[in-house]
């Protein structure tokens, strides 16, 4: 089994990765949005088709990184005690 240590380097590695992953989205989205901004109707369905997109992305980072949180507690827990403060 892999100490608390550990376990809470990896969540943050990970992290570190889904977020860092959300900006790299957001600015190809956004380059996307400025380039096709002059191009009627494209430019539009494609603003709108990249803000929804933007936001299920957001969202689904929130919810792994939540997901994650969950994951190190449950690990902090079995090295800890459930009666640790905190």
């Amino acid at each position: 089994m892999a100490s608390y240590s550990d376990v809470q380097k990896a969540v943050r590695v990970e992290k570190v990765r889904i977020w860092f992953a959300w900006l790299c989205g957001a600015w190809v989205a956004i380059g996307v949005m400025v380039t096709t901004k002059d191009m009627k109707p494209w430019g539009t369905i494609a603003q709108i088709i990249f803000i929804g997109l933007g936001i299920a992305a957001t969202v689904t980072a929130v919810r792994m990184t939540s997901a994650m949180n969950r994951r190190a507690e449950r690990e902090r827990r079995a090295v800890l005690g459930d009666d640790y403060p905190g």
